[in-house]
């Protein structure tokens, strides 16, 4: 669910210092941090791991993420309880946003130990709305979604198959949670930690931010190797999440300083903050100007992927389609919504993209 697509490392790469040597084994944790231990979860995807983060209660542990709902996450949690020398149990659990290898585990564990889940309005009330796909029909609102963006018949009918997949990799949720409020302080055993919203790669992705530790658990907003996805989906087709994550970025870099290790929910722990936000920033507007480039004859979203992307998108792997196409829709209403490009809907209902001449 992280992974962008688009070829957002520009050539002159962030010197970034990675301080350990290793992610923990299966089943143990690392400290990176004074009573903040590192958790690395198998993932059943191309990207296979999900960092995860306990952090010293006082009574227990509060936990940072839960992976993916499966049988093999719920074996490594059960051997991370009985390695654990420190036997407390867990007193909340914190997700940063509604993907399921974030959120995937937290009806799991929050009913296993009784308590809370924490997490943001918008990516819990998210999570339920499109968990309750599961079982459903393709929408056709959706298959409209796909053929707008060029697809051809065999990929959408893969589309209407796979439709409502979501929610088999997440555990029921809790039926309620505790809110979590942009600029929050939060007490959390000894330390005070601070909530940090973005937006764009999901709804309202909640970061964790000490001062006195100088630790940033970034989640999926800011990664050391790899981009975030940001994608538009069939439920809001004119969204402009670009902007949203773009804007989220030059936030982070604003209220968190430089020199905090940043704990991403993917890759390793890692010091250069800010100089991984304007490497991210800047691979996104080359990728942009390419974008521009490519409109100056009209273009479909499946066309587009060239440009944006280094590797090559077919319609065999679905999935890979449909992460390219979100994150193509994306780029173009980012255009868009700036007036730089226009769009026309032809009589197979396929929108067709250019550059505003006076914008060329």
């Amino acid at each position: 669910m992280a992974d962008g697509l688009g070829d957002v490392e520009s050539e002159r790469k962030p010197a970034l210092v990675y301080p350990f040597e290793a992610p923990p084994p299966r089943g143990r944790t690392i400290e990176v941090a004074p009573g903040v231990h590192w958790i690395r979860m198998p993932l059943p995807y191309a990207l296979n791991h999900i960092n995860l983060w306990a952090l010293d209660d006082g009574e227990g542990w509060a936990i940072v993420d839960t992976g993916v709902s499966n049988d093999e996450t719920a074996l490594v949690w059960r051997e991370l309880f009985a390695n654990a020398p420190d036997q407390r149990p867990l007193t909340r659990v914190f997700v940063t946003h509604m993907h399921p290898d974030h959120v995937g585990m937290a009806g799991w564990l929050t009913r296993k130990f009784g308590v809370r889940l924490w997490m943001t309005r918008l990516e819990y009330l998210t999570c339920r709305v499109t968990v309750s796909d599961t079982g459903r029909e393709a929408p056709p609102d959706g298959t409209a979604f796909f053929r707008r963006a060029g697809w051809g018949d065999a990929a959408i009918e893969n589309y209407r198959v796979r439709f409502g997949n979501f929610g088999k990799h997440i555990h029921a949720l809790p039926d309620s949670y505790r809110r979590l409020h942009d600029g929050e302080a939060l007490n959390i055993g000894a330390r005070t930690w601070r909530v940090v919203v973005g937006n764009g790669h999901s709804p309202e992705h909640a970061c964790l931010y000490c001062p006195e530790l100088k630790v940033l658990i970034s989640g999926d907003q800011v990664l050391p190797r790899i981009s975030s996805n940001v994608s538009v989906y069939p439920i809001e087709p004119d969204a402009n999440p670009m902007a949203d994550w773009l804007g989220s970025l030059a936030k982070l870099k604003r209220e968190v300083p430089d020199d905090v290790l940043v704990l991403p929910a993917h890759n390793e722990c890692f010091r250069g903050l800010h100089a991984r936000i304007d490497s991210l920033a800047r691979g996104q507007e080359s990728a942009l100007e390419r974008l521009r480039r490519t409109l100056k004859s009209p273009k479909r979203a499946v066309d587009v992927f060239s440009a944006l992307f280094a590797r090559s998108i077919g319609e065999a792997d679905v999935s890979l389609l449909g992460m390219a196409t979100g994150e193509s829709v994306a780029c173009l209403n980012y255009l868009l919504h700036r007036g730089e490009v226009q769009c026309e809907i032809d009589g197979d209902g396929r929108a067709w993209y250019q550059v505003v001449q006076s914008a060329s």
